[in-house]
């Protein structure tokens, strides 16, 4: 009797995508393609303070769809965590940038929650409250390893102390708590503040809020909603959202990318990516096998492209060898490197126009004149949209003038001034 061999089912086909195809889904999953004309703009504004799920409902929304975006101490034309959003949403008042992470909002007959908290995600991050549960895997990680990088002499008084204070005064600074320094460098942390940040790291402590540029530390159990802070999932759920998330944020995306946008292991992927709902793809000109949210494939990624200058920490070109891969646009930040040996600038800023990166511009302010201290452009083509967005966020930054140093084309530096001059008599832009 012959044996039959039965047949494997053949795997379903790998929708195969161009580049320019990965790009533009990139751009419209970060918020940057299909963004609100002026009139849109206006109603972002408006929308805000009161928060939503999408890009029209403000800074909030933009939050949520992004999963996380990045702090950092830099304050150039303004701090990161404002840039992200004015690069999506034009130029959103920046207090209301400001209140729109911070400000609690009270529920139907229950206090006011919190928005948002910072946490350990790409790096020090605003993340929306929703996502507290999922970053649990982190905070048992944290207590895993039982310490921080500094070594307290006495770290069990020490936190009880700042548990104490918090839980009998209410919200305070480290300023409040007794000092963050012992009086040297700035790295050097006094017991209070190494105690204070421990326990944020291990989630007993968390920042909901920031007075200035300090944060505010609270009790968890008092801070957080209790629907949140008692959802204890296992790290394979807590993954598994983080990749769709990731996902979700990216449109298309290698495995690298997946693990980069939360910093999370590869082999954490690996253990998820299977269940996290995102679609195996290929795309045309990548190496690596890449995986796509579903909502990316749904329709072909159409609307206005965002003009605009980005934080270099921005979710969009954070992760440099994807910027490489997505954009063929090579970035670094330069702000820590000794002046002699920077290329671009301190704080370059990229540009993005129709789609594609197109420049850069290292921007400094003089009182009330924006000053392009080094800037560069691929092409003549460049000259109108970097003069747009010069203008406009010097606009945002309440400048009413712009002034170019240095570029690295003289005829594009000259036909750049002479786009400034032209557009500034425009009617100012929305």
């Amino acid at each position: 009797m012959t044996a039959v061999t039965q047949r494997q089912p053949l795997p379903p086909p790998v929708t195969t995508l161009s580049a320019d195809d990965a790009r533009r889904a990139a751009l419209r999953a970060q918020g940057l393609l299909g963004a609100p004309d002026r009139r849109g703009v206006t109603a972002a504004r408006s929308a805000s303070a009161r928060g939503g799920g999408g890009r029209q409902e403000g800074v909030r929304g933009v939050l949520r769809h992004l999963g996380a975006v990045q702090l950092d101490t830099i304050s150039v034309l303004a701090r990161s965590h404002e840039l992200v959003p004015y690069a999506r949403l034009g130029p959103v008042g920046r207090r209301a940038v400001e209140a729109a992470y911070w400000s609690a909002t009270p529920g139907a007959g229950s206090p006011a929650g919190p928005h948002s908290f910072e946490y350990w995600s790409h790096a020090a991050c605003i993340l929306p409250i929703e996502e507290w549960p999922h970053f649990a895997f982190r905070r048992r990680a944290f207590r895993a390893r039982g310490h921080r990088w500094h070594v307290m002499k006495d770290s069990a008084r020490s936190c009880a102390a700042v548990l104490d204070r918090l839980r009998a005064d209410g919200p305070l600074t480290t300023s409040e708590l007794g000092g963050g320094r012992k009086g040297g460098e700035w790295w050097d942390w006094s017991e209070t503040k190494i105690a204070v940040e421990w326990l944020l790291d291990t989630g007993e402590v968390v920042c909901t809020e920031r007075r200035g540029w300090k944060r505010v530390y609270d009790l968890a159990e008092r801070a957080v909603p209790d629907a949140l802070l008692h959802d204890d999932l296992d790290d394979a759920t807590c993954i598994r959202r983080l990749v769709a998330q990731a996902g979700a944020a990216m449109g298309v995306a290698t495995r690298a990318d997946l693990a980069d946008y939360h910093r999370l292991k590869g082999r954490q992927v690996d253990a998820v990516i299977e269940d996290s709902g995102l679609v195996p793809v290929a795309v045309e000109g990548w190496a690596k096998p890449a995986w796509a949210d579903p909502a990316a494939l749904d329709a072909p990624p159409r609307g206005r492209h965002r003009t605009t200058l980005l934080s270099p920490f921005d979710s969009l070109v954070w992760d440099r060898p994807r910027t490489e891969r997505i954009f063929g646009f090579t970035h670094r930040l330069e702000a820590y490197v000794p002046k002699a040996r920077r290329i671009h600038g301190y704080f370059a800023m990229p540009l993005l126009a129709g789609g594609k990166l197109v420049g850069r511009v290292d921007p400094a302010r003089e009182g009330t004149t924006l000053v392009a201290r080094q800037l560069s452009m691929r092409s003549a083509k460049a000259v109108r949209p970097m003069a747009r967005a010069l203008l406009e966020a010097a606009r945002w930054v309440g400048c009413d003038t712009v002034r170019v140093d240095r570029c690295d084309d003289p005829r594009l530096a000259a036909a750049l001034r002479t786009e400034l001059t032209r557009t500034a008599g425009e009617a100012p832009m929305a």
